[in-house]
């Protein structure tokens, strides 16, 4: 690849969701502390959406890497299930095997499991990513699941995440009583201007550049033309360019490799293909 030639220790643009690299922007840090939130409020319930690409799942990633060992956690990440397959995914990812077990054994079990722990003095989530894919079945089992509760307080934190398509769902009359479950909704919009200019560098810096200029000053607006400020697509664009710029041996960006990027992934301006402009 290009890292010996821009002289850095890992690529700086994959599109993993890599705690490592996570940019807080001030929206990024306000879903961040919005999800931090579930910790210490036992009736806990947070709804974060964003476009694709905006970096929800590294938010996720980051969260969940950072809770204290009190905090049990399942992850879910499948989310195009059967009510019963949601159960179990919850369930697996508690350490159990209920795949044999019918529904009413399946709520019986994690019924049991959350006042177990909870009475155990542990702290109990459930962060659903992809949420936007839940059926309307299954978002009935989250809120059943939300309303598990001692004689004092409610047992199980959730964290649901997912692209806009979620709010709309959220906002049916049919998920009422799941809606006024919510404590918190936000939405992550993609970065302005000037984050992304930072989110480039933030990554690079990470990545082992020690300061030094890879993209040339002037090339920055003519990414976020392109990308519109959505993590996603900056990753996609910048390594294309320094990919680019390898094939050329130069360890600058400048416009020109940018521009090859763009036409080599064969992009319109991200208005003109979003609608946005």
């Amino acid at each position: 690849m290009y890292l010996e030639l821009f002289k850095l220790r890992e690529l700086p643009f994959r599109l993993s969701p890599d705690p490592e690299f996570l940019y807080l922007s001030q929206a990024h840090a306000r879903a961040k502390a919005y999800m931090e939130s579930t910790v210490w409020f036992t009736d806990a319930f947070v709804v974060i959406t964003g476009e694709i690409g905006c970096g929800k799942t590294t938010l996720i990633e980051t969260f969940v890497r950072e809770l204290e060992k009190d905090v049990l956690v399942a992850q879910i990440n499948q989310t195009q299930v059967s009510s019963i397959e949601f159960l179990q995914s919850v369930l697996v990812a508690f350490g159990f095997k209920p795949f044999r077990m019918k529904k009413a054994e399946l709520l019986a079990t994690l019924n049991d499991f959350l006042i177990e722990q909870y009475n155990a003095g542990r702290k109990i989530m459930l962060v659903i990513d992809e949420a936007q894919n839940l059926s309307e079945r299954v978002l009935e089992e989250v809120r059943l699941l939300s309303g598990v509760e001692t004689t004092k307080d409610k047992v199980l934190r959730i964290i649901l995440a997912g692209q806009p398509e979620l709010n709309q769902k959220l906002d049916a009359p049919e998920l009422e009583q799941l809606t006024q479950r919510v404590r918190l909704r936000f939405h992550l919009p993609a970065l302005s201007d000037a984050e992304m200019h930072a989110y480039i560098l933030h990554r690079l810096e990470v990545a082992g550049s020690q300061g030094r200029e890879i993209f040339a000053p002037d090339t920055f607006e003519l990414i976020f033309r392109y990308t519109g400020g959505v993590p996603r697509l900056i990753n996609t664009l910048c390594d294309t360019a320094m990919l680019s710029a390898s094939t050329k041996e130069r360890d600058i960006i400048s416009l020109e490799e940018v521009r090859a990027a763009i036409n080599e992934l064969q992009w319109v301006e991200y208005a003109s293909r979003t609608g946005t402009g």
